[in-house]
């Protein structure tokens, strides 16, 4: 068998297709990479690892510059995971530019992770690679990674990262509580995707009463898709038992005096300067996590 000519007529059959068929330029894309994969690992058996170099070579030669040696291990990566099973069924919802961007990761779960986040989310390729830049997968549980993974149940805090960034425009080394919450107001959006998706800006300095005293929420959110309000507390220092008695007092008002009788029992969140594991593990309530900031 002649690999080579092989190889060359099914991503010139390919060419021809995305010119004459724009709508199935996804599909053919997948289909021609993943065969031209599978070609070049039989042709790797025969003649050995530095095959696809020679084939490299030969395709800029006739095909054009874009056919790098790079780009052909990338087809044989993307073989590989999907006839060991590694890979889920594949989506419409991905393009090979997102595969392109995913495939550049050797740890399978991460790749999973992103195809995941991807197909739920409906990412373009800018957004994708905005999330990878970000580290998102290195700042989520590993117990909320697998979650998604294995397609269990999936809660609010789950999407929380850790630590989550916030956007530091004039970077300021010392701050206090008020310019952190201004610091997250100025890019309210950027901060809501620190925490997940669906988040609703309700208002900052939210004002409660407790007693005969009013109390003011730092922020306060809603979460469509999870159905809750979120009760943000902002702490510029190492968490302690007091934050999370008051966060609690804060989350109990706005159920009994705000949440709608169908809405979710409200989470809170406190962002710290410094976790403390020993204060949300002795915390009686569930609800209550807490999360580092980290200024960018």
């Amino acid at each position: 068998m002649n690999y080579y000519n092989e190889i060359k007529n099914e991503l010139i059959n390919n060419e021809i297709n995305k010119r004459a068929k724009n709508y199935s330029i996804n599909k053919s894309d997948l289909n021609t990479y993943y065969n031209v994969g599978k070609m070049l690992m039989d042709a790797g058996k025969h003649y050995g690892d530095g095959i696809i170099k020679e084939y490299s070579h030969k395709l800029q030669n006739d095909l054009g510059k874009s056919y790098s040696a790079r780009l052909l291990y990338k087809m044989l990566k993307y073989y590989n995971f999907i006839s060991k099973g590694k890979l889920p069924t594949l989506s419409a919802k991905l393009s090979w530019s997102h595969y392109d961007e995913i495939l550049r990761f050797d740890d399978i779960k991460k790749v999973i992770y992103y195809i995941k986040i991807c197909e739920q989310q409906n990412l373009s390729v800018r957004q994708l690679r905005t999330r990878i830049k970000s580290n998102e997968y290195e700042r989520l549980p590993d117990d909320s990674k697998n979650k998604l993974i294995t397609k269990k149940k999936t809660a609010i805090v789950d999407f929380v990262k850790n630590p989550i960034r916030i956007r530091n425009s004039n970077n300021l080394d010392d701050i206090s509580e008020k310019v952190l919450q201004k610091l997250i107001l100025e890019d309210i959006q950027s901060f809501m995707k620190e925490l997940g998706n669906s988040f609703i800006f309700i208002g900052s300095e939210y004002p409660i009463k407790l007693k005969d005293r009013y109390n003011y929420i730092d922020i306060l959110l809603y979460n469509i898709k999870f159905r809750c309000y979120v009760v943000i507390e902002l702490k510029v220092t190492e968490i302690n038992s007091k934050h999370t008695g008051q966060i609690q007092n804060y989350m109990n008002y706005i159920d009994k005096n705000v949440k709608e009788l169908d809405d979710n029992k409200t989470v809170g969140i406190i962002i710290c300067k410094k976790e403390n594991s020993c204060v949300i593990e002795y915390c009686s309530d569930e609800r209550i996590i807490a999360r580092r900031y980290e200024l960018v």
